[in-house]
């Protein structure tokens, strides 16, 4: 029977060892932390968004989008929920399709994985992090408990974002060691940082906002969403979906009414002032920028500021970059050495909010289940 070592005990690991458990390969999971599945049970604000119904390459970044494409078109969103709910659950989407345990508890997803495993009897080793991996006929792993050979190693470690949750990007040194690269690893899905003198005063304000992304005067992004106000810059999923774009220097434009043209706010504006327009904190604030109306429903429709960075890999939920899908085969084996595994955030890959990188977890943890069983 084949031994696989897998170094990662999240959602990218934990369904790699379910799927090769129940085809009657021995397995054994290593995490760092002392419980499997932190950032999975954190996710989705805590209710546990594990995919999207609009599933497709184009809401991925990566260095090779087709496969992207192919991965997803061979375990797609329906896959996940079948997955999920074969081991309990009901999984149902919302309006915008984003999907979610009925209960929406993501702690709960991270129960079911626990109790399959355990019924499988796939070993778990916790507070055991894997600082060396070599290759001399088998793998060997080291770690401070100890030392074990395996026939296949899968790294499903994350990536740098959330060190909090254990991703620290340590885990990237063990693929280097086989000849991989590392392709700008940066944060995503993160707070952007902007001139603190341009939020002054509208920490905790959210509004459903249109967004621009503009650089050199052209426009690199554009989206809609949440976008809340914090006392150093913004946040929200709007602009979660922006910061993968975003760079330090960048103008982020919000369209703080994007169902009502400028010329109807004006009329509002010259008829009552903000009230009604737009929340009454941020009226004041508006107010004290420009004088007369034209102004003052211009800054409603087009309210800028300067992106000066982001809160960094603590805050962020998913790292841009990673080992390039090119140094793999297309189960996400090595090029460089047989029956080295790749699957989850340590890939370069990485979604837009609303599920994308679990699906791509889930994804890629089935397609390297197939590639070590073939």
């Amino acid at each position: 029977m084949k031994k696989v070592s897998i170094i990662g005990g999240g959602a990218a690991g934990l369904a790699c060892a379910l799927h090769l458990a129940r085809r009657k390969t021995e397995v054994t999971v290593f995490e760092r932390g002392e419980r499997l599945g932190r950032k999975l049970s954190a996710t989705g604000n805590g209710q546990g968004n594990v995919t999207n119904v609009h599933m497709d390459e184009t809401h991925y970044f990566s260095d090779d989008s087709e496969r992207v494409q192919r991965t997803l078109s061979r375990f797609g969103w329906q896959d996940t929920v079948a997955f999920l709910e074969s081991m309990g659950g009901v999984f149902l989407p919302d309006g915008r399709g984003r999907v979610y345990p009925a209960g929406r508890q993501a702690s709960a997803i991270t129960d079911l994985f626990r109790r399959e495993l355990e019924r499988l009897h796939v070993r778990i080793c916790l507070n055991a992090q894997v600082k060396v991996l070599a290759y001399d006929g088998k793998f060997t792993l080291k770690w401070g408990g100890g030392q074990m050979n395996a026939d296949a190693v899968v790294l499903a470690a994350g990536g740098a974002a959330a060190p909090n949750f254990g991703t620290d990007g340590s885990a990237y040194a063990l693929a280097q060691a086989f000849g991989h690269s590392v392709k700008n690893a940066v944060p995503s899905l993160v707070q952007l940082r902007c001139d603190p003198a341009s939020v002054r005063g509208l920490k905790g304000i959210r509004v459903d906002s249109g967004l621009l992304l503009r650089r050199g005067g052209k426009t690199v992004y554009r989206t809609r969403g949440d976008v809340l106000f914090t006392d150093c810059g913004v946040s929200g999923d709007a602009v979660f979906r922006a910061s993968a774009h975003a760079k330090e220097g960048d103008e982020l434009v919000l369209d703080l009414l994007p169902d009502a043209d400028e010329e109807r706010v004006l009329q509002a504006v010259r008829r009552g002032g903000l009230y009604c327009v737009v929340n009454n904190g941020l009226g004041r604030v508006i107010a004290k920028r420009a004088e007369g109306a034209e102004w003052i429903a211009s800054l409603v429709k087009s309210f800028p500021l300067t992106v000066t960075g982001t809160l960094g890999f603590a805050y962020a939920q998913a790292t841009k970059g990673g080992i390039p899908l090119k140094e793999t085969d297309e189960n996400f084996m090595s090029l460089y050495r047989n029956d080295l595994y790749f699957a989850g955030e340590i890939l370069n890959a990485d979604g837009e909010c609303g599920g994308y990188n679990l699906q791509w977890a889930f994804a890629t943890a089935f397609c390297v289940a197939e590639g070590v069983c073939c």
